[in-house]
């Protein structure tokens, strides 16, 4: 009977002491080859609800890299004009983070209580330029000579883009928008602005600078001048008090501060506001 009970105890402590090995080896092997995977996420996802000048920066590093590191968390991406994710949001888009072109979107949204105010963040900054077709050869040289353009002008719809409220801002603070507002071409988003300009259906037109950068088919001419933009361009990023995998959202937002992922926004023409 003693020799069975100590058979017994043995075999136990050799069975605990094989599954402690097994579990240091594999943090070791881990460790060894770098394997940096976090799969305590899995079958969560991230709603992302992103201005649409971030899509580039997104979807071609930005997702890719933070489904890389949790790989069973999916990220489901919503692009729009910021104007109009509020708009979305506020009429029940499933949206577990939202990051804004501005701050005008996100402050209603806050005021509203739909914003995790605890998580709000004054992230990125961006430039306002004016751009021309790539293969352009109009005398256009300063935000003055758009009194003399003779075809369109494409900027935003001030009422629901960031971009386009920027823009006004600057051609009213320039003395231009009088003259220059019969020549405008509303685009619905930053996007429709750039291809407007880039497929020549329009003069020129007034972006974010990250969007001019993000194709050959347009030139920039000049950024806005300094005392024409009173208005920082802050781009702003949140949770939402909807969430609904709230590790994996808090996960995401942990990610977007991180130097690799600040990297990327700065590759792609962002600056960090710090």
């Amino acid at each position: 009977m003693k020799s069975m009970r100590k058979l017994l105890v043995i075999s136990a402590i050799v069975l605990i002491a094989a599954v402690t090995i097994g579990s240091c080896s594999a943090g070791l092997f881990d460790f060894i080859t770098g394997d940096t995977t976090d799969t305590s996420l899995d079958g969560q996802e991230v709603n992302l609800a992103a201005a649409a000048s971030l899509k580039n920066a997104f979807d071609e590093k930005l997702i890719p890299m933070f489904e890389e590191k949790y790989p069973g968390v999916t990220v489901t991406p919503t692009y729009a004009s910021s104007g109009d994710l509020q708009t979305q949001i506020e009429n029940g888009l499933e949206a577990d983070v939202f990051m804004s072109a501005a701050n005008k979107q996100m402050n209603a949204l806050a005021d509203e209580g739909l914003v995790d105010n605890d998580t709000n963040l004054q992230f990125l900054e961006n430039k306002v330029v004016l751009i021309v077709p790539a293969d352009s050869d109009a005398n256009i040289t300063s935000f003055d000579d758009l009194k003399d353009v003779e075809g369109n002008i494409a900027i935003g719809d001030p009422e629901s883009v960031p971009a386009g409220q920027y823009a006004q801002e600057v051609l009213n603070n320039t003395g231009l928008w009088d003259t220059v507002e019969p020549k405008l071409s509303l685009g619905t988003d930053v996007t429709a602005v750039l291809n407007q300009v880039a497929q020549g259906s329009a003069d020129c037109g007034i972006v974010y600078a990250t969007d001019a950068k993000s194709t050959d088919d347009v030139k920039v001419i000049c950024e806005a001048p300094d005392d024409a933009l009173k208005t920082p361009v802050i781009y702003p990023v949140a949770a939402l008090k909807n969430s609904t995998d709230s590790d994996a959202t808090q996960a995401f937002m942990d990610f977007l501060q991180t130097q690799e992922a600040k990297d990327v926004f700065v590759e792609y023409g962002f600056t960090i506001h710090e």
